[in-house]
């Protein structure tokens, strides 16, 4: 749910003027990169907030607060809140009316944005150069001091109710989030993106106060920032974050949650709900962000909530399942078929990524030309040889410690439903027991690599991406070494990573979702004829 407005002249609180002896400094240059290639830094504040920076020439900055919070950390008294956090962004803040905001983002060219997703909850400013101190400031003030007026409260819950009732009338933004929520049936990546209608109400001014003092922790931030000097922003982040204090102790590393959900929500839930990435930068963060669900979790006793450590160190456990979601109403039967995927950190997640290329996919209607992905085995084997099929695609969801890999359909209500299966079982058989020819592999690989090269383009897909990855990883991955591993996969490569997903290496049930007029049919017979998980 990206919004957009226009930057703003801002006054914050000054904490500090400098940086005092003891920030941590790190350079990290990719030894195999051209000598031009610009350093990115790492400084560590005292209170343990992390400033990065990448000084790439261009006529705007960039800089951007990102926050280790999100929907997969929320429990059921905190159910909705980053949803609404993301809504009551640069609104009234203890130093500035929403007036007096509204008028300085009128007065000063740029854009600012905040949005959610399941792992993060980010601030971000484009702007020219000489805005950098107004942008940090701007960011500081709604990120720390905002007010949580009644009044804009209950305009956000009237946009939040609309939107959505919106998604949850179309099928293609909903069936994704759908899909999350029986892939991880009651914990963390389960939990729903959206607001629940039924807590809307419930949400207020103390209700966000509690979250911003349970996550907006300094451990958990990292303020990235692209286009300008390391030690300007240094010294602004200090100014406005530095008096942020530190936590006595950090959370422990993932852990598997306990059968029952304490991790997160205990109660199974009763039924569903969103996105899809369309191809509009500004689509695909209202999509993703606006996932919702109708899993409705009931209340759990105060003596059962776990504690924020609890929840901040709790791994996403797969479930997996089969369900079947009636519509009469619909002309089109859509599908989901997800697997348990990779994490970010595992090094075969470059593989994982050329697969779903390779398989590519998208509409029935393309306007064609080169870059469209048409020689993709989904358009190729899919596509063209079935005119009652509309969509079909891979999709690849990457998280901290996990991933949702899988293949999309959408087919009129006239096809054969029971072919479905069948005909993606097929797709996903031949990467493990055909040969990729070299050509086919080396046009998915260019695909992936360009794809990545072109989007960081952007200025603010380059702040954002950095911000993401030091919260991450604790470093940038340069783009140079992301190629290189690209680069280095190889068709046996291919095979024996398809085998860890949906080959004898799966783990767990596929996450099979359908909505229609009819089902798809069971899925083992169909696994077990065309060789996959083991079966």
């Amino acid at each position: 749910m990206k919004r957009a407005i226009r930057l703003a002249a801002s006054r914050s609180r000054a904490v500090s003027s400098k940086p005092g002896p003891s920030l941590q400094r790190r350079t990290f240059i990719n030894p195999t990169a051209s000598k031009e290639v610009l350093p990115v830094e790492i400084t560590t504040l005292p209170n343990n907030i992390r400033v990065a920076t990448e000084p790439t020439p261009g006529h705007f900055s960039s800089v951007g607060v990102y926050i280790d919070a999100g929907s997969r950390y929320e429990n059921s008294k905190l159910t909705g809140c980053s949803h609404i956090m993301d809504r009551m962004a640069f609104k009234t803040t203890t130093t500035r009316s929403e007036e007096e905001m509204s008028s300085a983002v009128d007065s000063l060219g740029g854009q600012i944005l905040c949005s959610s997703s399941r792992e993060t909850i980010m601030y971000q400013s484009s702007h020219f150069h000489s805005s950098t101190p107004t942008a940090v400031s701007l960011l500081a003030d709604t990120v720390r001091n905002a007010a949580f007026l009644p009044e804009e409260l209950e305009t956000v819950r009237d946009a939040a109710a609309y939107e959505i009732r919106e998604i949850n009338a179309k099928p293609e933004l909903v069936m994704p989030e759908l899909l999350h929520q029986l892939a991880y049936q009651n914990n963390t990546l389960g939990n729903p993106l959206l607001c629940p209608e039924e807590r809307l109400d419930v949400i207020n001014g103390d209700l966000l106060k509690d979250y911003v003092n349970t996550w907006y922790r300094p451990e958990r931030i990292v303020i990235a920032g692209a286009g300008m000097e390391h030690q300007e922003l240094v010294d602004l982040v200090y100014r406005h974050f530095g008096d942020m204090k530190a936590a006595a102790s950090a959370p422990s590393p993932l852990l598997q949650p306990s059968m029952n959900g304490a991790s997160s929500r205990t109660n199974p839930p009763t039924h569903l709900l969103p996105p899809s990435s369309p191809s509009s930068p500004s689509l695909y963060k209202t999509i993703t962000t606006a996932a919702t669900s109708l899993f409705h979790p009931s209340p759990v006793p105060a003596s059962a909530e776990p504690t924020w450590q609890e929840l901040a160190a709790a791994k996403a456990r797969y479930t997996g399942g089969h369900q079947f979601i009636s519509r009469s109403d619909l002309d089109m039967t859509h599908v989901y078929v997800g697997f348990d995927g990779l994490s970010i950190h595992d090094e075969d997640i470059y593989a994982l990524a050329t697969i779903q290329i390779l398989l590519g996919g998208g509409g029935s209607f393309s306007a064609g030309g080169p870059g469209k992905g048409m020689y993709s085995r989904l358009y190729t084997h899919v596509l063209n040889l079935h005119s009652s099929i509309d969509h079909c695609s891979a999709f690849h969801h990457i998280y901290n410690d996990t991933s949702l890999f899988g293949l999309q359909l959408v087919s009129h209500a006239h096809h054969p439903v029971t072919s479905i299966l069948p005909l993606l079982a097929h797709q996903l058989s031949l990467l493990l027991y055909h040969p990729i020819p070299r050509t086919e592999l080396s046009r998915a690989k260019n695909q992936l690599m360009s794809s990545l090269v072109m989007a960081l383009e952007s200025r603010s897909v380059e702040v954002e991406d950095l911000g993401r990855q030091v919260l991450v990883h604790g470093r940038k991955v340069s783009v140079q070494e992301m190629c290189d591993k690209i680069a280095r996969v190889d068709a046996a490569d291919i095979k024996r990573v398809a085998g860890r997903i949906f080959g004898s290496g799966m783990r767990g049930p596929p996450s099979v979702l359908v909505m229609g007029k009819k089902d798809v049919g069971e899925w083992v017979g169909v696994w077990r004829k065309y060789g996959l998980g083991g079966l």
